[in-house]
């Protein structure tokens, strides 16, 4: 399959998918309800397709996106395929500094901060993330080298130190905090409207270029990084850089969606078996196919149990938790640590 086919079909997908999405749910709308000219049911329809199911399509597409483009960044940076945003505690530190702003931030200290409080948790998120993600590359360093075993054990460490903390935040919330930190938990694409969807829509117009100006360098990594230097890379300068747009990413899709984990492990390895591991190519066939798989997580959610829906996290670690059992049994099988 060419790799042109293989980019059509993914936006045909996500075209098809979308549609039915936006139309799908505990109560179904046909999209005639958009050009319906009176009554009080189209109105009231009309209001759920543009303000509540549209928003939340367009967001599964760009959290599912921004997930597995950070995957694909950090299994390149890492030079590792089981690298992933959730599992080495980036999402977890996110998810933490998230917590402590709506547990310790007093209403009004939010109130006098200088920019709207739309913007304090995915702020808080990208600290939490760019902290998470800094600390672990640091103390996986060994005499210049990147340790991968070390940083996995210590990204597993990291998770669940600060999972321990986002616990002990919950014993401490009242009831209205304990609610919106149980959202953060379990993941949710509930509360997206049109202004976070413009948020998320602009930090992945900023970061996707600057990934793309970063592929060659990703390849050349792949080679080791010595190899990479001589061949005229600053690795340093690159490294930095890729770290800062995987906590941005990371960060703001915690802050609006929570835990959304196994985004970032599943599609970038399975863009990679079918388009091959160059990352001009990779990076922006994951962030479709990341875009589709949460797309449909999202819609499935919503589906199975209607009118309630199943929280979107839940559905992601049923498909990504076999998948990183089966990921690593075929590494064991074949030898390769």
């Amino acid at each position: 399959m060419s790799n042109r086919l293989v980019f059509s079909l993914l936006c045909a997908a996500l075209i098809i998918f979308m549609g039915a999405s936006v139309i799908q749910g505990a109560v179904d709308i046909p999209l005639s309800t958009l050009w319906a000219v009176e009554g009080s049911r189209e109105e009231s329809l009309r209001y759920i397709l543009l303000h509540i199911r549209l928003p939340r399509a367009v967001a599964a597409v760009l959290v599912g996106g921004s997930l597995a483009l950070a995957g694909a960044a950090m299994q390149g940076l890492f030079r590792n395929p089981l690298v992933d945003p959730s599992i080495v505690g980036i999402m977890s530190g996110a998810a933490l500094a998230v917590s402590l702003s709506i547990v310790l931030l007093p209403p009004a200290l939010v109130a006098l901060l200088p920019f709207d409080a739309d913007y304090v948790l995915p702020l808080s998120a990208f600290i939490g993330g760019w902290l998470s993600t800094s600390l672990l590359y640091a103390l996986a360093r060994r005499n210049g080298q990147l340790h991968v075993a070390i940083m996995l054990l210590l990204g597993i460490a990291l998770a669940a130190f600060t999972g321990a903390l986002t616990g002990l935040l919950t014993y401490l919330a009242d009831d209205q905090q304990i609610r919106s930190l149980t959202f953060w938990s379990m993941g949710s694409l509930a509360s997206f409207d049109w202004v976070k969807v413009a948020i998320l829509l602009t930090i992945l117009c900023f970061a996707i270029p600057l990934l793309l100006k970063e592929a060659r360098a990703l390849n050349a990594m792949m080679l080791g990084e010595h190899i990479a230097t001589h061949l005229g890379f600053d690795i340093k300068k690159s490294k930095s850089r890729l770290i800062l747009m995987v906590a941005l990413l990371s960060g703001v899709c915690v802050a609006f969606s929570g835990g959304i984990a196994f985004i970032g492990l599943v599609v970038p390895h399975i863009m990679r078996s079918i388009i091959g591991a160059n990352h001009r190519l990779l990076l922006p066939a994951s962030a479709l196919c990341g875009g589709l798989l949460l797309l449909l997580a999202d819609l499935f959610a919503r589906v199975i149990v209607a009118p309630a829906e199943l929280p979107i996290g839940i559905v992601t670690a049923i498909i990504g938790a076999p998948f990183l059992a089966w990921l690593v049994w075929q590494k064991t099988t074949k030898g390769i640590t």
